[in-house]
């Protein structure tokens, strides 16, 4: 995996006076070709813009000069679209779809229902409890979204999917064309999962009404890692798990509340004691808290 970076010399570090726009080929590795999306700075200049390529080479001119602000698509299918709408239209997904960084779409599976009153369930062949989510909504929606566009994947949120993982949501962050599948009811007819869906996702073991909730998580944390999402890159590269540790503590002003003081190492001013300090803290609460990353 190759970057393909555009950056400008003037007024950095690195200056070489003149020099202006510059471009370089980056060698990266698949899991860690993420920081490159979220890097502001490469040779201590300031990025202007990032393609990832599968190869290395010239990049056509007009990729040269294009602007990569949208990183990504992002189309959600639900038979609730209430409950994600007012989420994507808050927040950072909000500011994020503002400044063209992400596109996202909700589509309602109703409006591909059967008949008159717009069916997409049905009782389950064999019997049983619970309503079963048609076929013909969901083959509809996504086949027409398929035919306008490339989908690098199909995702349906189930709890017997794979586990939801920092790493998972950063190789997804890389993608430029995603659909999540949420379902409702008892489940999904198994052709759809046959078909149509690339990957499936659980958001924990545990069970919640529809795939609404664990769409928006998976939404959110997507949305965050893209750049320009959030004002500091770096937040997103320092949370917990990114690094396979805990997060450390955080203090905030005022320096001492109810007897409770700040630790002496954050207001001392020594960037790198400070970083020892966070680092120790993470690799202790990571023992304590969650001792399987550390395996």
């Amino acid at each position: 995996m190759y970057a393909f970076i555009s950056y400008h010399a003037i007024g950095t570090q690195n200056t070489v006076k003149g020099k202006g726009k510059l471009t370089a080929f980056v060698q990266i590795g698949e899991k860690s070709s993420y920081l490159y999306r979220l890097a502001t700075y490469y040779d201590g200049c300031k990025v202007s813009a990032i393609v990832l390529t599968s190869k290395k080479g010239t990049m056509q001119s007009d990729t040269q000069h294009k602007s990569c602000q949208c990183w990504m698509r992002i189309d959600i299918l639900t038979a609730v679209p209430q409950m994600i709408v007012p989420v994507v239209e808050a927040s950072i997904m909000k500011r994020a779809q503002q400044a063209g960084v992400v596109q996202i779409y909700v589509h309602n599976l109703r409006e591909y229902g059967l008949g008159k009153y717009r069916q997409i369930d049905d009782e389950p062949f064999g019997g049983g409890a619970g309503m079963i989510l048609r076929c013909e909504p969901v083959f509809s929606c996504i086949e027409r979204l398929q035919a306008e566009r490339d989908y690098d994947e199909v995702i349906f949120l189930t709890p017997d999917g794979e586990r939801l993982t920092q790493s998972l949501v950063n190789a997804l962050s890389l993608k430029r064309a995603i659909i999540l599948l949420a379902g409702h009811y008892k489940g999904i007819d198994q052709r759809i999962r046959d078909c149509l869906v690339t990957r499936e996702i659980s958001i924990g073991d545990y069970v919640v009404t529809g795939g609404e909730l664990p769409a928006l998580v998976l939404l959110d944390a997507i949305v965050r890692l893209l750049p320009g999402a959030i004002s500091d890159a770096e937040s997103a590269l320092l949370d917990s798990f990114q690094c396979g540790l805990l997060d450390a503590p955080h203090y905030t002003r005022p320096a001492e509340f109810r007897g409770m003081a700040v630790p002496e190492v954050l207001l001392s001013g020594d960037h790198q004691r400070v970083r020892a300090w966070r680092e120790e803290m993470a690799l202790a609460k990571t023992r304590e808290r969650r001792p399987d990353l550390l395996e």
